[in-house]
């Protein structure tokens, strides 16, 4: 929802807004293989917090799933909702989700924000733009909609990340329409390259096609939750939410289809096949690794600071079903080792962002959601 006037709130929803505070840092600790790690909270009570990004002034800016954008200081202290944020489909897995910064933010004050879109047929997962100022959001626009909008309440996905060019990668989830991940002519079940503006990034795959949206740069997905640049190689790597079983890492390239519904490596809900049942096909891509039984993956982050050297150069992956932070070793595009850290904590982590600190930032999903740093102790 927009942000509204206190006055106008339904109780509920000010209760909400009022619950969510900045905490005495909750610290707890944990054990790993490389030592203990520590987790402190530095903001509790936000509604289903979904997206995190760092501003140049140490602050950061957090969304909320109902349709509110928050400003945290360093402290924790926390800002009441930003004005200017659109208005979201908040039903099912829909609301405002990703918030990402214009590679020039310091220049622009440029927001991107990733959101589900209600409108005629029912809802869309879409991209908006605004400038920051003060505690508002100004100008905003709507520069990209998923199309066409659908009546579900599922699978929207959706992460935002600028390359190292400055173009904007966007994710779409099939919206529990299968078939229309393989459809080029649907705006579901796919990334996007876009420029700034939203407008199609040059040198895309279909670009020149009638029957493709000139934006489309990879296609086949079912509900990509996790993206993030890999900091060698500059690739996107990306992971999404199998059905039961079956969740994937992969690197987006351009033009390529990464089979889903066609082959998976999961099962319906209800244990029955998904289509054939097949796991390989001509022409799709396998995926770097997958998950059986499913962790339920959001939020993707590299280590490249060297704060904690047994850490540097690992991705990390939160877990919703299975409630940990997943790391993961990499050998090039090989996963060759993982482990599982904050088991005990249980809460499902909905995104993970390596700080300017050098420390790992998460987002927990819940009614009362925190916002956590998450350090790994010398021995």
């Amino acid at each position: 929802m927009p942000a509204l006037p206190l006055r106008r709130l339904r109780p509920l929803a000010l209760a909400a807004l009022l619950a969510a505070t900045s905490v005495a840092a909750e610290v707890r600790e944990f054990p790993s293989q490389h030592g203990t790690v520590r987790v402190t909270t530095l903001v509790s009570g936000l509604e289903h917090p979904w997206g995190l990004a760092f501003l140049p002034d140490g602050r950061m800016l957090v969304t909320e799933r109902p349709g509110r954008l928050r400003l945290v200081a360093a402290d924790g202290t926390l800002s009441r909702p930003l004005a200017g944020v659109p208005r979201v489909f908040a039903r099912g897995q829909g609301g405002l989700l990703d918030v990402a910064l214009h590679p020039k933010f310091a220049e622009n004050g440029l927001v991107y924000l990733s959101f589900a879109e209600p409108g005629s047929g029912g809802a869309g997962t879409a991209v908006a733009r605004g400038r920051l100022e003060g505690e508002a959001l100004q100008d905003v626009e709507v520069i990209f909609r998923q199309s066409p909008k659908v009546d579900t309440g599922f699978h929207f996905g959706s992460r935002l990340v600028f390359d190292r060019e400055g173009r904007l990668f966007v994710s779409s989830g099939d919206r529990g329409l299968q078939d229309m991940a393989q459809g080029l002519d649907k705006g579901q079940g796919k990334v996007f390259r876009l420029n700034d503006d939203g407008s199609p990034a040059t040198g895309n795959p279909f670009a020149g096609r009638s029957d493709v949206h000139p934006g489309v740069w990879s296609y086949g997905h079912r509900n990509i939750q996790g993206m993030a640049l890999h900091p060698q190689s500059g690739l996107l790597w990306t992971h999404e939410h199998g059905p039961r079983g079956g969740d994937e890492i992969n690197i987006a390239r351009a033009g390529r289809n990464y089979g889903w519904p066609v082959i998976t490596y999961g099962i319906n809900y209800n244990g029955t096949k998904v289509g054939e049942g097949i796991t390989e096909k001509a022409g799709m891509e396998q995926p770097l690794h997958q998950w059986t039984p499913s962790i339920g993956p959001s939020g993707l982050a590299f280590a490249t600071r060297d704060r904690f050297p047994a850490w540097q150069g690992n991705a990390f992956v939160g877990a919703l079903a299975l409630t940990h932070l997943q790391r993961l070793v990499l050998d090039g595009e090989k996963v060759v080792a993982s482990e599982e850290l904050l088991r005990d904590w249980g809460q499902r982590i909905r995104d993970v962002r390596e700080g300017p600190d050098g420390a790992l930032y998460v987002l927990t999903d819940a009614r009362n959601g925190q916002l956590a740093r998450v350090e790994l102790l010398a021995r």
